[in-house]
């Protein structure tokens, strides 16, 4: 086992011990659809660590990703890995979220201003590009729903937040939706490149209830007394893909590509987390960030 690969597992591995710790009063503390909801934090917050651990221990294989016009490029890879490190303890302990959010959501922007725009032009026409475009904007939605749903309700900043970032999260599930439904052969949750391995059954049937879970919570997320379901059902839905599509396919190219392996259960619990984070910030009860104030870090799915 490379180092890059038992500090992707191990950062992994620790976060969800701390937030499985920490999840009972959350949970306790939640009714309905919201008991879904309180894991959106948490399930952002692995995969951040995961990413955060490729960062610091593959820094040289990274460094080549930063835009040539930046100076000191293994300081930018480091910088990041410290950014998603320092988000992933945030969300886990539920504390100064109300900057971690924005912030987080900031620099996913940012990765998609400094590495997508700039290859417009040349992934125009194919569909990959678009995907992974999407897929990043899409992560920034889901932690700025999440910073409005801490920032006091009723405030400009607070509904912008909520409304912007569950708009695009609804946007980019329908737009993946429509990519499982015309391309069922692909992998599922996030329809990157790569084919369904062989040995998952009926990898058609798979990639269409994921497609009509996206589809009708990407919906869901648009119509306000649905938006709550809406992101526990289709987040439940990529949280079991995450479990049981890509956690044995990292066990069977364990040995091949482990690191594709772990990538593609990160990006793909990240994306569940994303979905869960959109449907926070829907309570009628206006309360203030309570991410700071309650001692057992409760999460509110309220502002």
């Amino acid at each position: 086992m490379t180092v890059e690969v038992g500090g992707m597992m191990a950062a992994g591995v620790a976060t969800l011990i701390a937030g499985l710790a920490l999840l009972p009063p959350r949970v306790r503390a939640a009714s309905g659809a919201e008991r879904i909801l309180v894991l959106g934090p948490i399930c952002y917050a692995i995969a951040l660590a995961v990413f955060a651990a490729e960062h610091f221990t593959d820094s040289r294989g990274m460094a080549p990703m930063v835009p040539h016009w930046l100076p000191a490029h293994l300081f930018w890879v480091w910088f990041v890995g410290f950014a998603w490190l320092s988000a992933a303890i945030s969300f886990i302990l539920a504390r100064w979220v109300g900057w971690s959010a924005p912030l987080v959501a900031l620099m996913m922007l940012l990765i998609v201003a400094t590495l997508d725009v700039p290859n417009i032009h040349a992934g125009f026409h194919d569909r990959f590009f678009w995907i992974l475009f999407v897929r990043e904007t899409s992560f920034a939605g889901g932690a700025m729903v999440l910073a409005g749903s801490v920032w006091p309700r009723g405030t400009l900043a607070s509904t912008t937040l909520l409304r912007v970032g569950r708009a695009i999260v609804g946007v980019v599930m329908i737009f993946y939706a429509v990519e499982h439904f015309l391309h069922p052969h692909h992998v599922v949750g996030v329809p990157l490149e790569k084919l369904a391995p062989a040995w998952v059954p009926a990898p058609v049937v798979i990639a269409w209830i994921v497609g009509i879970a996206l589809l009708l919570g990407g919906i869901g997320l648009f119509i306000r007394p649905t938006v709550r379901i809406a992101a526990a059902g289709a987040g439940g839905v990529l949280l079991l893909v995450t479990i049981f599509y890509y956690g044995p396919m990292l066990v069977s190219e364990f040995h091949t590509n482990p690191v594709e392996g772990l990538n593609y259960v990160g990006d793909t619990l990240l994306y569940a987390g994303t979905v869960l984070l959109a449907g926070l910030g829907t309570s009628p009860a206006p309360l203030a960030d309570k991410s700071r104030l309650s001692p057992a870090g409760s999460w509110q799915v309220s502002a």
